[in-house]
């Protein structure tokens, strides 16, 4: 695929993987390429949070990247997560996602002990510099991963392939200050913990996000109505949408997302342990507001 701006709704994919033989359900994770991409969906973002990356082997997430490039086979941009605590390992990772086809990389920081904002700094550019891609930085302090604050964000977006940046603090105002400091250099995706709506009214490209994956044509006719500055009936349909991120505010992030895809034919199975799968009244809950959301939006 062509080198070009990633804008709209990118689901963040999650991860099928057998119990006990810890293999990749390939045939599930193809079967949701397709879903999602027969929905309208402009990107996919396979090993990010909702992807569970955290608990990936090195071959488990090439295998991952391998199979949503060629479900793809280049309908839509896939941007792979790259996420380690290591400078090292990251390279590894980004070289590894980029020859099997990713079109750009969304690039995590995890941290155990400080890390200096010249070190934080260091190891964004030299993930950049090891690939020919635009980079999406990535920001989650509530997930055990490094805060990127304005300072480091604007000083990253002077490399030329650091083209994005997805902040998920669920500081709103904190994309505003980003936007103003980044000027043209630099564009932003919202994230689950915003309500989408406002960020593209701040000026922002897109939505990178696990919900997504249950409600695709729900958050893209959302991306739609912003496009068409009908603003009105977008703030309508985000009230709506608004119930989904409640649930997965109850329930943990990837759990939910994989009984709501559960729930809807997709045999994704339960968070990979020691995560535990949610209760069977945490599936009926979801089921309900699913079945709610799709009728109404």
């Amino acid at each position: 695929m062509e080198d070009k701006a990633f804008k709209g709704i990118f689901p963040y994919i999650v991860s099928p993987i057998e119990e006990g033989s810890g293999r990749v359900k390939g045939k599930v994770l193809r079967d949701l390429v397709e879903h999602l991409i027969a929905r309208g969906v402009h990107g996919l973002s396979p090993l990010g949070s909702t992807g569970e990356f955290a608990y990936l082997t090195f071959e488990q997430r090439k295998e991952i990247v391998r199979i949503v490039v060629e479900a793809a086979a280049g309908r839509v941009p896939v941007v792979s997560g790259v996420a380690a605590f290591s400078t090292a390992d990251a390279l590894r990772q980004a070289e590894a996602f980029v020859k099997l086809g990713a079109d750009g990389l969304v690039a995590i920081l995890q941290t155990m002990y400080p890390v200096s904002r010249s070190g934080l700094e260091g190891y964004f550019r030299a993930i950049a510099e090891s690939v020919p891609c635009p980079i999406v930085l990535y920001t989650n302090p509530g997930l055990g991963t490094a805060d990127l604050g304005p300072d480091t964000i604007e000083a990253l977006s002077q490399v030329g392939n650091i083209r994005y940046v997805k902040d998920a603090s669920g500081n709103t105002g904190r994309i505003l200050s980003i936007l103003n400091r980044v000027g043209d250099r630099m564009k932003v995706f919202a994230a689950s913990a915003h309500i989408p709506l406002l960020v593209f009214r701040l000026g922002g490209v897109g939505w990178m996000a696990g919900p997504a994956c249950i409600l695709p044509a729900e958050c893209v006719r959302l991306y739609e109505l912003a496009q068409l500055g009908d603003w009105e009936e977008a703030h309508t349909l985000q009230k709506k949408l608004w119930r989904a991120n409640e649930l997965f505010q109850k329930y943990s992030l990837a759990a939910c997302i994989k009984a709501g895809l559960q729930i809807q034919g997709f045999d994704v199975g339960g968070p990979i342990p020691p995560q535990e799968p949610l209760k069977p009244e945490a599936f009926d809950e979801i089921r309900r507001a699913l079945a709610a959301l799709t009728q109404e939006a």
